[in-house]
């Protein structure tokens, strides 16, 4: 028997997965549940794990696969969490096809390298190839995509290897998340915020500390619009 809040959890995850195929990030589980903080996050996951609900996913931070739901029939296709009160930080997707059509219509973009997600690594490269991506995905302007190199943004759900989507663009609202070319040498992926007359560039992993730079030494490349992971 699982309490409600663990229920409703462990539908959110449900939820989020079937749809973006992408486990929410803790930052999102909370907003979603109204916790005051994310150790209720914490311990709401392992009891779920330890219940056999959920499993972490090895080598892959913070990323949860769903073992079962409740046998409730209800429970698989009704989540508990209305779909108007998900937090501030989750965008609930429409994947209908206009008319009802099945078309599967894709478009090639170029991948331009790896993006540093962590350390500090070289800026980005040339173009290295080009892959397929769903043209709904890269909608307006010119696209690119990145590999990620690093953990810096697994609260974010961008975890080591995935592969960013990015739209080129040379501004950004604070909050977004960016590639940001620092010093015209290096190359970053973060989550932009403008304070005063500098850029705070943030990761979303605790263990990393925010670098704040002068206007003049940040660059901004592209903002991120989509992701695309591969399991193996």
């Amino acid at each position: 028997m699982l309490t409600r809040k663990q229920n409703e959890l462990l539908l959110f995850i449900h939820q989020r997965i079937k749809e973006t195929g992408v486990s929410p990030s803790f930052d999102e589980m909370k907003a979603a549940l109204q916790l005051a903080s994310k150790s209720g996050v914490h311990r709401l996951i392992t009891a779920l794990e330890e219940r056999g609900f959920i499993r972490r996913l090895a080598h892959r931070a913070r990323a949860l696969e769903v073992l079962k739901l409740p046998e409730s029939a209800a429970a698989m296709d009704s989540p508990a969490i209305p779909k108007g009160d998900l937090g501030p930080n989750v965008v609930r997707g429409n994947f209908a096809k206009p008319g009802g059509e099945d078309r599967e219509t894709t478009v090639d973009i170029p991948i331009l390298g790896r993006i540093a997600a962590g350390v500090p690594i070289s800026a980005i490269q040339h173009e290295t190839d080009r892959m397929p991506v769903p043209a709904d995905m890269v909608t307006g302007g010119e696209h690119f995509a990145l590999e990620v190199k690093g953990d810096s943004m697994i609260e974010a759900g961008i975890m080591d290897g995935d592969t960013v989507l990015i739209r080129r663009c040379q501004s950004a609202e604070s909050g977004d998340i960016v590639v940001a070319l620092v010093d015209d040498e290096e190359a970053t992926l973060k989550r932009l915020r403008k304070k005063g007359g500098s850029i705070a560039l943030e990761a979303a992993n605790p263990e990393y500390e925010t670098r704040i730079f002068g206007p003049d030494r940040v660059k901004v490349q592209g903002r991120l619009v989509g992701l695309i992971r591969r399991y193996h």
